[in-house]
C-alpha cells in the first residue's frame, strides 16, 4: 500500500512537472497605433513593465511584438496596459478615457 501512494506521488509530480510554463513567450498583438508617438509610448511603458523583457511596435503594420515571462505577467494583462495607454490590443478595445487624451496623431486615421 505504502509503494502503491509513493508511485502515485511520483505521477502526480511528473505530471505537474511536464506541464511548467515556459520561461517566455513573444506574442504579435494587433493594435490601433498610428505614429512614432505611439511607438514610443507603447514600447516606452511596456519594455519597463515587470515580466515584459522586449516589446517593439511595427508601426505599418500596427503590430506590436512582445516577449514576456508568463510566470511574472499574463497576456491579458500585458492587452490591458496597451488599451490602458488608450490603443486597441487585438479584441481589447482602448480604454475610452486614455484615448480621447491621445495626440489627434494617434487617434485613427490621425496620421
Amino acid at each position: 500500500m505504502k509503494t502503491l501512494f509513493l508511485g502515485m506521488l511520483l505521477l502526480i509530480g511528473l505530471s505537474a512537472f511536464s506541464q511548467k510554463q515556459p520561461k517566455s513567450m513573444t506574442v504579435v498583438i494587433q493594435t490601433s497605433a498610428e505614429c512614432d508617438e505611439c511607438k514610443t509610448r507603447l514600447e516606452g511603458k511596456l519594455n519597463f513593465t515587470k515580466g515584459v523583457k522586449f516589446a517593439e511596435l511595427d508601426v505599418p503594420s500596427k503590430k506590436l511584438t512582445v516577449k514576456f515571462s508568463p510566470k511574472a505577467i499574463s497576456l491579458e494583462k500585458i492587452k490591458q496596459i496597451v488599451s490602458d495607454l488608450g490603443y486597441q490590443a487585438d479584441e481589447v478595445k482602448a480604454n475610452p478615457e486614455a484615448y480621447e487624451k491621445l495626440p489627434s496623431c494617434c487617434k485613427v486615421g490621425g496620421m
